[in-house]
């Protein structure tokens, strides 16, 4: 978790410069992509994440390692956040980091408003975290930095497939997740950005899995339930696996509630282990 400085330094660069980066509109795909190299960058690099947040070092200080750092190669909004950044105090080193990789978020997300694309994007994602589900270990790899980063995006274009028809933002993402996991699960990560989405969006993305698709009925009503439920418009995103069987598994947030008939058998086999233990 951030401690109060970086929350604080985070929330008031946001509430300032996230207005100024939506008005880039096709621009911040750039900029988004600029921010996640430097997020890389930063992770890798503790000497340059301590020489940009040091408090007891002048702003002017840091901007000059910005400057050699990117130069002119980057675009002017990409430097006018990191700028604003390194001018801010941070709980740890590495939460300056963490800011930079939620205004790269931003910039996709932008670039998705200013294309039509964010609900598509949003469902897309949703869409792979749950393919994920049942892929345990391919999820792992995607994760494993032990792996080399080339090989974790192959395994990843493998799991899509180069016939997949997904917008370019879904793919930037999940290769982000792929080329830099930041010590996360990959299913963390992306459920932190379809989390991201459906704030933008000023909706919930409820992903509800089932053994045969749902019908229009069965989704109006899913609608109405938790629209009330959450007090917001939400989307439903249906997925179907087989192997759940019959049932529903319902994701909104945290919260997860598995009626399936897989997870029931899965809890009476608990309850009857744990009744035969002596």
């Amino acid at each position: 978790m951030r401690g109060e400085a970086s929350r604080i330094a985070d929330r008031v660069s946001r509430d300032s410069l996230a207005p100024k980066l939506r008005e880039t509109r096709e621009l911040a795909w750039r900029i988004g992509n600029e921010l996640f190299t430097i997020t890389n960058v930063l992770d890798h690099n503790i000497r340059l994440e301590r020489a940009l947040t040091d408090p007891s070092r002048p702003v002017a200080d840091k901007v000059a390692v910005l400057n050699r750092l990117i130069g002119d190669q980057a675009h002017e909004m990409t430097m006018e956040i990191l700028t604003d950044l390194v001018g801010r105090r941070w709980s740890r080193v590495s939460d300056i980091a963490n800011a930079v990789e939620d205004f790269a978020v931003d910039g996709m997300m932008y670039y998705a408003d200013a294309t039509d694309a964010t609900l598509q994007v949003s469902i897309e994602l949703a869409d792979l975290r749950s393919a994920l589900l049942n892929l345990p270990v391919v999820r792992s790899d995607l994760s494993d930095e032990r792996v080399p980063a080339e090989a974790r995006i192959k395994l990843l274009f493998a799991l899509i497939g180069e016939d997949a028809n997904l917008n370019k933002v879904t793919m930037r993402l999940a290769e982000h997740a792929t080329c830099n996991p930041r010590n996360r699960r990959y299913l963390s990560t992306l459920h932190w950005l379809i989390n991201k989405f459906s704030r933008h969006m000023g909706e919930s993305m409820v992903t509800v899995t089932t053994a045969a698709p749902l019908n229009q009925g069965q989704i109006d009503r899913l609608i109405a339930i938790y629209t009330k439920k959450v007090g917001r418009p939400v989307h439903i995103n249906s997925t179907v696996d087989p192997t759940v069987i019959g049932g529903m598994r319902i994701e909104i947030g945290d919260e997860v509630t598995d009626n399936t008939v897989v997870a029931q058998l899965e809890q009476l086999q608990r309850k009857v282990k744990a009744g035969t233990r002596p």
